[in-house]
């Protein structure tokens, strides 16, 4: 891997984390992700509508991957209403690659390595740890539930993308319209559930939530070109650093409390996922 492309990846890291901290900056949580999940359609369809056409048969993993879409969006969301950025994000990213490696050994036949063991080993202490610290540092408990259903709904909608686009034949078309899906379904399932009262007015709100939506994109963009000129598993592996940006913006820029056992999880995590990456 060049120095530029690992760059590029560790920026795609950042993004990552960015987009996250920017939903976690509104007073409004719900409704910066309505505003991101709005600008998904047209950045899906700019996507999509020039390439070929997906396989009849992939639709129905786009609609169950993008209705698994709300419910990590929902999750999230309603974590970071109630925790930090700082603690919420490493706990809801590391938990979903255990979920995916266990699950996908069991229910997928996918041969799990010693070393992976032991990643799933690490990233289970790292989790740990961050939940304990919910009790020992006085935070509300009440953030763990959804920060770990937001954990349920990624692994869930990874191994959905999984299989989708093996048959999609053209995996960046699918992915473009489980951005369109997505956003569709979020947004209109939003309004149903709390009437157009969740959409903010303040035009600073709509600014937010829209670099959010470019930052989610450009972060998966970016990847999805390393991956083209880099080995796979280390670019997927490296993006993981975005738990320790997150970390770090929650503590630099939002003033969240950094303890030891708080950054020894983050670490544990980040190496936990690398491991099973690799």
């Amino acid at each position: 891997m060049s120095i530029g492309v690992l760059l590029a990846v560790l920026g795609a890291a950042f993004l990552h984390a960015l987009w996250n901290a920017l939903i976690k900056l509104g007073t409004s949580k719900i409704g910066a992700m309505v505003i991101l999940s709005v600008a998904e359609i047209p950045i899906g369809l700019a996507i999509a509508l020039p390439r070929p056409a997906i396989a009849a048969e992939a639709w129905p993993w786009v609609i169950g991957a993008a209705c698994t879409h709300f419910f990590y969006k929902t999750f999230l969301t309603l974590a970071y209403d109630r925790g930090d950025l700082s603690r919420v994000y490493p706990i809801a990213r590391g938990a979903a690659p255990m979920i995916v490696a266990l699950v996908g050994a069991v229910a997928l036949s996918d041969q799990v390595t010693g070393p992976q063991y032991a990643g799933i080993a690490l990233l289970a202490g790292g989790i740990g740890l961050m939940a304990r610290g919910v009790f020992t540092d006085g935070e509300s408990r009440r953030l763990l539930p959804f920060a770990f259903g937001s954990a349920m709904a990624t692994a869930t909608y990874t191994l959905l993308d999984g299989l989708g686009a093996r048959i999609s034949g053209d995996a960046i078309s699918y992915v473009a319209w489980v951005f369109v899906a997505d956003g569709l379904i979020f947004t209109l399932g939003s309004l149903a559930l709390r009437g157009t009262a969740v959409l903010p007015r303040a035009p600073r709100a709509w600014v937010v939530g829209s670099f959010a939506s470019l930052a989610s994109y450009g972060s998966y963009a970016i990847s999805i070109w390393a991956m083209t000129v880099a080995p796979i598993a280390v670019v997927a592996a490296l993006r993981e650093t975005s738990i320790l940006f997150a970390v770090l913006i929650g503590w630099l820029v939002f003033g969240e409390r950094m303890t030891r056992d708080k950054a020894i999880a983050a670490l544990m995590i980040v190496a936990g996922v690398i491991v099973t990456r690799l």
